[in-house]
């Protein structure tokens, strides 16, 4: 039984008491519970979330770092290029495309716009990439890129939720979430899915959230400066043995709780705050990218090759999936005005982090089963909007794949002539996130939660695993 300390300040003795017996003690416990061997003597409703689940069949891949280019990168001026488009610069669409029902502003009044921008064959497979990534063109072999991707929400928002959550609804759960829920977790000491952005994201920070799962798979946003986690660190008259004893104290008080009343979130957060504690010394040495030597560094260079290398050092020790945002607020990828100038400036932020992410990961053995996935809410228009910029497009745009099981130096799909829609091998978002399941051993059929008397799951009703891009 737990008794309150006579005093705030603990002698050096009685600190050791506390902090070696009772941290010893919860590591012991929690790793032989990970292990299966004291589910019988916890109360029956008590159960560890993190515990690591098998999958439904062999796994290719085991972490997803997942780069989401807020805003809609533009694939006619990135990996689709359209001769076509080019030649007929200015001149009004044909005639078909005012039959498509397209949700494009003004669209009587737009003009097709080739692109500025200049492409080269690259690698082996040559594969078609925009001169303004460089360095992600000496990649060009381990890349899929699919051009014939596409959905039917319009609006940022409502495309933010879709291509996170498989619903343009908010509430759902997304696909870092579905994985913690469906794997458990590699790790003790550190979460199962962790977010990394820089400015605030259009929707807000559900897109990364568990929805009507338990709230313990829910994304845990992580920095990479000085205070990685904000509130990690326990206030000063908690820290040493102190924090130790009232967290047990108040761990027993909700496992009495949660065994009387039979209540699931309890559950987690239980699970939630001995994850914190233990948090406090992994999480930030785990993003502490100082410790990595200058080449790195200097491989990955500054700003979103920061955030790369930090996931790279997360999924290195053990986090299942790491999701960097690049962009939000009014710097990101949505060019209504100057699109080229905006996408090639958005380039040159994310190609130097893209290849020394997979240059890292395939130099240490990771990339083999660490999928990287690159993309945006949606593409943007071949026409203009206004004098230089282009809408968004959901009918048709273009990702990439790599590692993980993905068949690397391919391309996959295609839009029509002039970049309008997906007409080629197309695959929505529900086959993505099946595909990407699979990958994981989970059949995105079978993954599923039971809410309001109906079984949800990541892909809706609909996804089809696009097999043909699979080694």
């Amino acid at each position: 039984m737990w008794t309150e300390p006579k005093s705030s300040l603990l002698s050096r003795r009685d600190w050791l008491r506390h902090a070696g017996g009772g941290l010893g003690s919860l590591a012991l416990a929690s790793l032989l519970a990970r292990d299966g061997w004291l589910r019988a003597a916890q109360p029956p409703t008590v159960a560890n979330p993190f515990v690591p689940r098998p999958p439904h069949f062999p796994a290719k891949a085991k972490a997803v770092i997942y780069l989401f280019m807020h805003g809609g990168p533009s694939h006619v001026d990135i990996f689709d290029p359209k001769p076509a488009l080019t030649k007929f610069d200015g001149q009004p669409p044909p005639e078909e495309f005012h039959q498509l029902k397209l949700q494009f502003t003004d669209v009587k009044k737009q003009k097709l716009m080739g692109s500025r921008q200049t492409f080269t064959r690259c690698g082996r497979s040559g594969i078609e990439i925009c001169d303004s990534l460089p360095r992600l063109q000496q990649c060009a072999d381990e890349l899929c890129v699919i051009r014939s991707m596409h959905h039917e929400v319009f609006n940022h928002t409502p495309a933010i939720w879709l291509a996170n959550t498989g619903s343009s609804l908010p509430g759902r759960a997304s696909l870092g979430a579905w994985l913690s829920y469906g794997l458990g977790s590699v790790s003790d000491n550190l979460p199962a899915f962790v977010v990394m952005h820089s400015r605030p994201l259009k929707p807000g920070p559900g897109v990364w959230g568990s929805g009507f799962l338990p709230a313990v798979y829910q994304g845990t946003p992580v920095g990479t400066g000085a205070t990685p986690i904000p509130h990690l660190a326990p206030p000063p008259e908690l820290r040493g043995g102190n924090q130790r004893a009232v967290l047990d104290y108040l761990q027993d008080m909700n496992r009495s709780h949660a065994a009387e009343r039979h209540d699931g979130e309890l559950d987690a957060r239980i699970a939630s705050y001995e994850l914190a504690f233990r948090m406090q010394s992994a999480a930030p040495e785990a993003v502490d990218i100082g410790r990595e030597n200058m080449e790195t560094r200097d491989l990955y260079g500054k700003g979103f090759g920061e955030q790369c290398l930090a996931a790279r050092r997360l999924v290195e020790r053990g986090v299942r999936c790491v999701q960097i945002y690049h962009g939000g607020d009014n710097e990101d990828w949505d060019t209504h005005g100057n699109n080229h100038d905006g996408q090639t400036k958005r380039m040159r932020e994310v190609d130097q982090g893209c290849a020394a992410l997979l240059t890292d990961l395939r130099s240490r053995g990771m990339l083999e089963d660490t999928l990287v996935v690159w993309t945006g809410e949606f593409g943007r228009t071949p026409t203009t909007e206004g004098k230089s910029g282009r809408d968004h497009s959901p009918y048709g745009y273009s990702m990439w794949l790599a590692g993980g099981g993905i068949r690397g130096g391919q391309i996959y799909g295609a839009t029509d002539e002039l970049g309008f829609r997906a007409i080629e091998r197309p695959v929505h978002l529900h086959d993505l996130n099946a595909t990407l399941l699979h990958q994981f051993g989970l059949n995105h059929e079978q993954l599923t939660w039971r809410q309001e008397g109906r079984d949800f799951r990541l892909t809706d009703v609909f996804g089809n695993v696009v097999k043909e891009i699979l080694i």
